[in-house]
């Protein structure tokens, strides 16, 4: 296996040895659970009083572990560690910096057997997903160490003033904001923890991360990972805790530097308006959500369109902001189109998601499945009908499974507005491509977007599509699978707040400030 790379591009045929490995590491991590986890701050794991018991969302009857639940008082304290950490880690030469990252990289790659079993287990990822989520992180954490790199560590001489009897010698140098806030989401709880985390960590931040109630343990494998590879007491501190409080506190705090937040629309605006309205602005990353269109033109290749459409809105069940939510398909190809959708989303292997043989898992939380639910009964009447649906694993009722739906309805159908976050996907016909791009833009968001079509097509598609990621005749995924280093990822408009992408060439130096240097010399 040392010569096979995992991406979302490569995953889809992996060597045997891969499933073997998982295996093992599976039977090793089943032999474990059930024990207590702390938190992680100032270096060390503490336990609390206040916890919570974790289950597998795909056999609920499964007691992963129970979970130190943080307290406003554990903001305070992670804050303090983190604020006491600053001074001697902003100091650290940046290469210094970026080798430590770099074993941390390596220690995700020696662990990634292991730390898949335990993303898979604990959000309900397939063993795919799961790999491939452990993966990226190592991926980010090189891929900033070689930013700093190819930027010299953001130090940059300018021209000397142009003054007759005195050297005034100028620079650039970017320097860190200080303790870095970084709020992850349930669904990619340990790349989205890690790849903030590490662009802060670099970039000389020190970090307090608070996770989600829900997927709790990845957070804890990051603090593991970045303690073993040395790095110091304080500089990165993991905290869980309830969003309206714990979040709360931990974004409202006069010591934090700067944000970044991954998750809901509604959330992501209001902390990125609490940081404008700040005594002094502070800078917010938020990552937002998503209601990804893609257009499938009467001259598309209708076997690529939808393989691509299931594999984007039906993986991981649905549960990924780039995930496919509408479809808009040539009126006089939409029929050809449900044909094929039907007997795509009728072969998906729906079932425990550590099994080889499962495609796509159950959705992570009870609230989902209940909004799965909801949207199915929104479907009933008002035109629209359910034309595609898969199936359930015989032991559906043991976990939080929902079945993938495609339906066709209206298009002022209120589900096409609304982020289900679940295994559905809506159709509409449309009559021509110019119809199809009016419907495909006029949404609050516009994080990916796919298309299926001529060749002839393609420019005038992403020269008017208002997406930050898009894809085109991509049957690996109509509008979803970006990776580190391949594509850069974030949204427009309600998807993202600051246009510029994870991963890209314009990503790090968000986590620095800009200071103009200017002395004569004697």
């Amino acid at each position: 296996m040392s010569d096979f790379q995992l991406t979302y591009s490569t995953m889809f045929a992996p060597p045997r040895a891969l499933h073997e490995r998982f295996d093992a590491a599976l039977a090793r991590v089943r032999q474990r659970l059930g024990q207590a986890h702390g938190l992680f701050i100032d270096g060390a794991f503490v336990a609390r009083a206040a916890a919570l018991d974790k289950h597998n969302p795909a056999r609920q009857s499964e007691r992963l572990g129970r979970f130190a639940q943080a307290s406003v008082d554990d903001v305070e304290l992670a804050v303090a560690a983190a604020r006491r950490a600053l001074p001697a880690w902003r100091r650290t030469p940046w290469r210094e910096r970026v080798a430590l990252l770099r074993r941390a990289a390596r220690l995700v790659d020696e662990r990634l057997y292991e730390m898949a079993a335990i993303v898979s287990l604990e959000v309900g990822k397939t063993r795919m997903e799961a790999l491939g989520e452990v993966a990226e992180v190592s991926a980010f954490f090189d891929i900033y160490a070689r930013q700093m790199e190819e930027n010299d560590g953001y130090d940059h001489a300018l021209p000397d003033d142009p003054l007759p009897h005195m050297k005034s010698r100028n620079r650039s140098v970017m320097k860190p904001y200080g303790v870095w806030a970084v709020v992850a989401p349930f669904n990619f709880p340990f790349a989205l923890a890690g790849g903030p985390t590490a662009a802060a960590l670099v970039t000389g931040n020190t970090v307090v991360l608070k996770g989600s109630v829900e997927t709790p343990w990845s957070g804890l494998l990051l603090a593991q990972c970045l303690k073993d590879a040395g790095l110091p007491d304080g500089a990165f501190n993991c905290l869980v805790g309830d969003g309206a409080t714990v979040g709360e506190a931990l974004i409202q705090h006069d010591g934090i530097g700067g944000v970044t937040f991954t998750g809901s629309y509604e959330v992501g605006m209001r902390i990125l308006r609490a940081q404008v309205n700040r005594r002094w602005p502070r800078p917010c990353i938020a990552e937002m959500g998503g209601k990804n269109a893609a257009i499938v033109t009467a001259r598309a290749n209708l076997d690529a369109a939808a393989q691509g459409i299931v594999r984007s809105a039906f993986g991981m069940s649905g549960q990924k902001c780039s995930a496919l939510s509408r479809v808009y398909v040539d009126r006089s190809v939409a029929d050809a189109l449900i044909e094929r959708l039907r007997a795509a989303v009728g072969a998906i292997a729906v079932g425990e998601p550590q099994l080889e043989s499962s495609w796509t898992g159950p959705v992570a939380t009870r609230a989902a499945q209940l909004r799965h639910a909801d949207c199915r009964r929104q479907l009933d009447g008002g035109g629209a009908r359910i034309v595609a649906a898969g199936p359930l694993p015989a032991d559906a009722d043991a976990g939080f499974y929902c079945a993938p739906l495609v339906a066709e309805a209206p298009l002022d159908h209120p589900l096409w507005r609304k982020e289900m976050f679940a295994p559905l996907v809506m159709l509409g016909r449309v009559d021509g491509a110019e119809q199809a791009m009016a419907e495909a833009n006029a949404s609050d968001f516009g994080l990916t977007a796919g298309f299926f079509g001529a060749e002839d097509e393609v420019a005038w598609f992403l020269d008017h599509i208002e997406a930050g990621v898009t894809y085109v005749n991509r049957p690996l995924g109509a509008t979803t699978g970006a990776w580190p280093g391949y594509q850069p990822f974030g949204g427009w408009k309600g998807s993202g707040s600051t246009g510029k992408a994870l991963a890209s060439f314009h990503y790090l130096p968000q986590y620095m400030r800009e200071q103009s240097q200017t002395r004569i010399e004697p």
